[in-house]
């Protein structure tokens, strides 16, 4: 056995050093005068073996008519691909249609599997890969990166990130692939078409995270439809008869529940497609912003930095939540501001009784929604930054502590002034109005600004760069360097944060506030369907490839739904018991109303709680295939437990038992 991995570490050697037909897939770009002893010892840790600490990658220059430039190309044999494959734990489809962890000992078994099929992979997973193991380049011996002194490393520091924070790295990023964008261009958004989104495309090209979210917003679109033409006969026939709402209140707890129930059958039925449901997660590696001590993880024991949790819980509640606390104080004080506006607009609209101010009574909301998306956005950096300081070791921590900050924030930001309104000021004609305005208002600035704007800074960019060039090619006549050029000056799509967080509030305008603004489903209805084309444009062509980052669900944005859901009942029965008509019923005792709104409000969340108790997550055909692969694994390890207890006493017989088994330890 011994001989046989010498054997194979000395072929992945050759293989990774000396590979004829080199296909390039992640373009790093250094600073501009970076010194030669930097670059020439990064390129070697990014190309030395995995027991050197180096990634066993191939990297190349990039070469242009002016020479080398600070740019090089990234790529990998096509054998380190799949071990890579192993290490991150892809998920493909076996010849059995089942699907199944890959591993390298068992490749064959796998679905369009052959040594020379280098399409096995694809380019997206390939891409994952060297992202993966690009990351996870440590510091082993070095105090500083060669060249610069300033720049300090210790054992266990990621080395990328360290050259990002220095500024010695300016970007790392995956290379589009010409001809497969332009026929997902075409089946994506290149013709107007009622039918669904090629989801599988996407997701092969840009991995399972964008793919999911897509998906979540074709099914979100869909869903909101039934209560945009429920909302439209309430709009119009019964705008004040708030007792006529409380059926359509009650349709929409319902609905709530059940779409967002549906959808995690569907996101489960998506996952287990593409491989990322059965993806093991339990021993996530440390994200690249994490520092400390080199250490032992007793898990793993791998060595890895290790950070003290009581000085992290310090910094999250001496410094994050007081200041968490302090922008929601600022939050608040900013929507007094607003409601001094709206008394302002209203005074001037009655001394002047004119067209002109009619039209004032919609500044102070327009005024306010611009200020709550430009507050919403500084926020979000203070947020980001804070988040990176606390130093948490899993990217998940980091995004389930990041987007609570946010979430809080924004909820309070965005819905404070509505709550006030319908529970303090008890206007229901300006909480019709002033939800109206900031959904409407956010949507437009949010189109702008995430699609319209960046899309016209590109379409100026690629013109310039067109004219440097002197020449008239089409897209898949740019040579490599100009391709690279081009892409490099594009901006960085950031995730898929700022998506969810557009559709989480969009769904509180249309869940919480159901019965006093009907319409508020068919604007985002509307906004959805241009959303749909807008972020494929922005996706294929403003922004450069994101790297693919698979995941098994939409994560903690689930339970952000479900909160709203659970919080949008408790406003809705409030508002149908404020209301005149239902106030009549109860003309003796006001504790009778409250009473009855109190227990309708537990009647309906205990029927939210049933339909999510009964729906089950996945649907039954999923969850016997995983009970099976279960069963499979407990099966097969406990054949090798026996194969090497065999070992121990007849060493002859069970020689390739043993040889599996150790293959196996040695994998991990």
């Amino acid at each position: 056995m011994a001989e046989k991995t010498k054997e194979l570490v000395e072929s992945w050697s050759f293989l990774d050093t000396v590979e004829s037909n080199f296909r390039p897939l992640v373009v790093i770009e250094l600073a501009k005068g970076t010194k030669e002893e930097t670059i020439e010892w990064f390129t070697k840790r990014i190309m030395d073996k995995k027991a050197n600490g180096g990634a066993q990658l191939l990297i190349k220059p990039l070469v242009t008519e002016n020479g080398v430039e600070n740019i090089y190309l990234v790529g990998a044999s096509h054998l380190r691909l799949l071990l890579g494959a192993e290490t991150v734990g892809l998920v493909k489809e076996c010849s059995d249609n089942s699907m199944r962890t890959f591993t390298y000992s068992s490749r064959k078994t796998f679905k369009d599997f052959a040594d020379d099929n280098h399409n096995f992979l694809t380019m997206a997973e390939c891409q994952y890969i060297i992202k993966h193991e690009l990351e996870n380049l440590r510091a082993k011996d070095e105090k500083m990166i060669p060249g610069y002194p300033q720049a300090k490393l210790y054992p266990g520091k990621s080395i990328v990130r360290r050259l990002l924070t220095s500024g010695i790295l300016v970007q790392i990023f995956p290379l589009h692939d010409r001809e497969e964008l332009k026929k997902l261009r075409h089946s994506w958004y290149g013709r107007v078409k009622v039918g669904y989104q090629p989801l599988d495309d996407i997701r092969c090209y840009f991995g399972e995270t964008i793919a999911l979210y897509f998906g979540f917003l074709e099914y979100f679109t869909f869903a909101l439809i039934p209560m945009a033409v429920i909302g439209i006969p309430y709009y119009v026939f019964a705008w004040e008869d708030y007792d006529k709402y409380v059926m359509f209140a009650t349709f929409n707890l319902l609905w709530s529940t059940v779409i967002l129930e549906v959808w995690k059958r569907i996101c489960a039925i998506l996952t287990y497609r593409w491989g990322t449901l059965l993806m093991k997660r339990q021993f996530e590696e440390p994200r690249p912003g994490f520092h400390g001590v080199l250490g032992i993880n007793p898990v793993t024991g791998r060595e890895e930095p290790v950070y003290s949790s009581i000085k992290r819980q310090l910094r999250i509640y001496l410094v994050s939540l007081p200041f968490v606390c302090l922008c929601l104080y600022f939050s608040l004080y900013v929507m007094m501001i607003y409601f001094d506006l709206e008394q302002w607009a209203l005074d001037y609209h009655k001394e002047n009784e004119s067209n002109f101010s009619s039209l004032m009574l919609y500044v102070p909301s327009i005024i306010y929604a611009v200020v709550i998306e430009v507050m919403n956005r500084i926020y979000r950096y203070a947020a980001e930054f804070l988040t990176s300081w606390e130093n948490h070791r899993l990217e998940s921590s980091y995004q389930n502590h990041l987007i609570l900050k946010v979430l809080v924030f924004n909820f309070l930001n965005c819905f404070a002034s509505l709550f006030y309104i319908a529970f303090v000021l008890f206007d229901m004609k300006l909480l019709r109005q002033s939800l109206a305005t900031l959904l409407i208002t956010s949507q437009i600035l949010n189109q702008f600004a995430e699609s319209l704007l960046p899309y016209w800074l590109q379409k100026r960019y690629n013109r310039r760069m067109k004219k440097r060039m002197c020449s008239q090619k089409t897209d898949m006549d740019l040579s490599l360097a100009d391709q690279v050029n081009m892409e490099k000056e594009m901006g960085t799509y950031l995730g898929t944060f700022d998506d969810y967080l557009e559709l989480f509030l969009q769904f509180g305008y249309v869940s919480l506030f159901s019965c006093v603004y009907p319409l508020a489903a068919v604007f985002a209805v509307l906004n959805n369907i241009t959303e749909i084309y807008s972020d494929a444009l922005k996706m294929c062509r403003v922004y450069k490839r994101p790297f693919a980052e698979p995941t098994a669900n939409i994560g903690v944005w689930q339970l952000a739904f479900e909160t709203m859901s659970v919080i949008s009942v408790v406003t809705n029965c409030i508002l149908i018991g404020m209301s005149p008509q239902v106030d009549a019923l109860f003309p003796d005792s006001k504790m009778d109303l409250v009473l009855t709104v109190a227990l309708v409000e537990h009647l309906l969340l205990a029927i939210k709680f049933i339909m999510a108790f009964v729906i089950p997550d996945k649907p039954r055909d999923i969850q016997m295939k995983l009970a099976r692969l279960e069963f499979e694994s407990l099966e097969a390890l406990k054949q090798q437990v026996r194969a090497f207890q065999m070992q121990l006493h007849f060493p002859l017989i069970h020689h390739s038992s043993f040889h599996t088994l150790e293959y196996l330890l040695l994998q991990h």
